[in-house]
C-alpha cells in the first residue's frame, strides 16, 4: 500500500502545482500568442504596401534641388543656407527614406505591438496605411487590457515575494536584536522560569465511560438522565473508534465529475484571488525605489553592448522613460530585435514601477485623509461655554 500510495500522492501534487500555476501560466501566454498574431498581421498590412510618391516628396526634392544649385563656396559660414536647410529637413517626412520591407519585418513588427500594449510608445515606428491604422486601434484596444491583466497577476506573485522576504528580513533583524540585548545570566533565568511553567502544566485526559458513571454513583439518579448520559458517550466513542472514511475520496471513486468540478472551483478562485496581494503590500518606498534604481542600472550596463551609440547615462535614461511608458521616441534602437530579448525585463520593469506607484498612491490616500481632518477640526465652531 505505501508503495502504490507514494505515486498517487505525487500525481495529486503535480495536479496541485499545475492547476496553481495554470492562471499565471495562462496570462503570460495568451499575451505571447497576441503579440505574434499582431506582429504577422502588421508585417502584412505595412510591409506589403505599395510605395507611392506623394505630392509633398516631390516638393520636398524640388526644394532641394534649388537650394543644392545655389550651394555656395563656403556652406559651413552661410547662415542663410543652413537655416533653410534646416527647415526643408524638418517639414519631410521619415517615412519617405524608410524601406516598409525593411522596417516592416516580423521582428519589427513584433517589437511595434510590445510597443502598443505597454502603452510606451516611441513613435518613431507608426503605422502609415489606413487600415494599418485602423488595426493598431483595434489592437490596442483588447491588447492593454490584456498587458495590464498580467501586470496585475505578476504583481501579486512579486508583492508575495517582497513581502515574505521583508518580513523575514524584519525577523532576522529582530532576532539578532534580541540576541545583543540578552545576556548569558538573564537568558538562562528565562529559560529556568520556562521550563518551570511548563512542568506546572498538567494536562486532562477525557474521561471513558466507566469513569463518569463511578463519578457520578454517589450522585442522586435523575430519571432517564443516565442513561441519556450512557447513549451519547456510547455514540461518541464509536465514532472515535471508526475510522475516519474519506467521503470525499469515495465521491470522486463513484463519481469521478466531482473531482473535476472541485478542481475547476479552485482553479476559478484563483482567478477571483488576482490583484488581493498587491492591495496587502506593505514595504519601504525607499526599499522599492532603490530596487528600481538596481534594476535599471543592470539593464544600462548590458543595454550599450549592442546599441554603440548609447553610454550608460543615456542607457539609464532610456530604460527609465520605458517603464515609465513615457516613451518619448527621442532615443532610437539599432538593433530592435536584441531588444526584443529584452521584453520580459520591460514587463518585470513595468511591474516594479507599478508596484512603486501604487505605494505612493496609498502613502498619498493617507497623507489627504490627514489633512482634511486637520482642517475640518480647525474650521469646527469651539464648543461656548455659557454660566449658568
Amino acid at each position: 500500500m505505501a508503495t502504490t500510495s507514494q505515486p498517487l500522492r505525487g500525481k495529486t501534487t503535480c495536479k496541485k502545482i499545475f492547476w496553481a500555476v495554470f492562471p499565471h501560466a495562462c496570462f503570460i501566454v495568451s499575451l505571447v500568442i497576441y503579440a505574434f498574431l499582431g506582429a504577422f498581421m502588421f508585417s502584412h498590412i505595412e510591409g506589403t504596401r505599395k510605395v507611392t510618391v506623394s505630392e509633398e516628396y516631390r516638393t520636398f526634392l524640388q526644394k532641394l534641388m534649388y537650394l543644392a544649385r545655389r550651394l555656395p563656396d563656403n556652406v559651413t559660414e552661410n547662415e542663410a543656407f543652413n537655416h533653410n536647410i534646416r527647415e526643408l529637413f524638418n517639414t519631410a517626412d521619415p517615412v519617405w527614406f524608410i524601406n516598409p520591407k525593411e522596417r516592416w519585418n516580423f521582428f519589427g513588427s513584433l517589437f511595434f505591438c510590445c510597443t502598443v500594449f505597454t502603452t510606451v510608445g516611441y513613435g518613431n515606428t507608426y503605422p502609415v496605411t489606413r487600415s494599418g491604422k485602423y488595426f493598431c486601434m483595434l489592437y490596442a484596444l483588447f491588447g492593454i487590457p490584456l498587458m495590464f491583466l498580467v501586470l496585475t497577476d505578476m504583481g501579486d506573485i512579486l508583492a508575495t515575494v517582497l513581502s515574505k522576504s521583508y518580513n523575514e528580513f524584519r525577523k532576522l533583524q529582530s532576532k539578532i536584536f534580541a540576541s545583543k540585548l540578552c545576556s548569558g545570566s538573564t537568558c538562562s533565568k528565562r529559560n529556568e522560569l520556562k521550563s518551570r511553567a511548563q512542568s506546572k502544566i498538567v494536562i486532562n485526559e477525557p474521561l471513558t465511560i466507566m469513569e463518569v458513571l463511578r463519578s457520578q454513583s454517589g450522585v442522586k439518579p435523575v430519571k432517564y438522565r443516565n442513561v441519556e448520559l450512557f447513549e451519547m458517550l456510547i455514540a461518541r466513542e464509536n465514532e472515535n473508534t471508526q475510522p475516519a472514511r474519506n467521503k470525499s475520496m469515495e465521491r470522486w471513486s463513484s463519481c469521478p465529475e466531482l473531482a473535476r468540478e472541485k478542481t475547476v472551483s479552485r482553479v476559478i478562485e484563483n482567478f477571483d484571488k488576482i490583484g488581493k496581494e498587491l492591495e496587502k503590500l506593505d514595504v519601504p518606498i525607499v526599499l522599492m525605489v532603490l530596487v528600481i534604481f538596481v534594476y535599471i542600472s543592470c539593464a544600462a550596463a548590458i543595454l550599450p553592448n549592442w546599441e554603440k551609440n548609447m553610454d550608460f547615462q543615456e542607457a539609464f535614461y532610456f530604460c527609465f522613460i520605458t517603464l515609465t511608458t513615457i516613451g518619448f521616441g527621442d532615443t532610437k534602437l539599432e538593433h530592435p530585435k536584441f531588444f526584443l530579448f529584452f521584453s520580459l525585463y520591460i514587463i518585470i520593469g513595468m511591474e516594479i514601477v507599478f508596484i512603486v506607484f501604487k505605494l505612493v498612491q496609498d502613502r498619498l490616500i493617507v497623507l489627504y485623509k490627514k489633512v482634511i481632518s486637520f482642517c475640518a477640526e480647525k474650521n469646527m465652531p469651539s464648543k461656548k461655554i455659557y454660566p449658568k
